[in-house]
């Protein structure tokens, strides 16, 4: 178990990750926080799971807290640089089901409700679980203590 703990968390990437992982990290977390809480404009968990339920994603109330709580609590765990590896997989899955279910029909722009800037959340995150946290996050302190 060990083992696969440092696996997990090992990064032998520098400081790179960070200027990904704070940025799109505040992203997602405004976002979660749209979905989940009503914040920022967002429609909470009841409005947020009506719409849901309108385009064929049921029950819409669960899809909401799922994505929003992927967003929130994800896009937390980027600014600290904790789980990068499983979290960023986790909020990949989720960018690619809001590009295919949404986005995708509208074309790549965002100005038409396109897939630009999922796909760009997409990217980042696909990096991220590729390099890992980097040497500013709690993966790496954690790994060094361990190994």
């Amino acid at each position: 178990m060990k083992h696969l703990m440092i696996k997990l968390l090992r990064t032998d990437a520098g400081f790179a990750p960070l200027a990904l992982r704070l940025p799109i990290g505040i992203t997602f977390m405004a976002h979660g926080a749209q979905k989940l809480f009503g914040w920022f404009g967002g429609y909470g968990l009841e409005g947020t799971g009506q719409w849901m339920t309108s385009i064929g994603l049921t029950p819409g109330y669960l899809m909401a807290l799922m994505a929003g709580s992927s967003e929130f609590f994800g896009g937390l765990l980027l600014i600290i640089g904790l789980l990068i590896r499983p979290t960023s997989a986790v909020l990949a899955f989720t960018m690619l089901m809001a590009i295919v279910t949404v986005h995708l029909d509208n074309g790549l722009f965002m100005s038409n409700n396109g897939y630009e800037f999922g796909l760009a959340l997409l990217a980042a995150t696909v990096s991220l679980a590729i390099s890992g946290a980097g040497k500013l996050s709690v993966d790496n302190m954690i790994a060094s203590k361990t190994h």
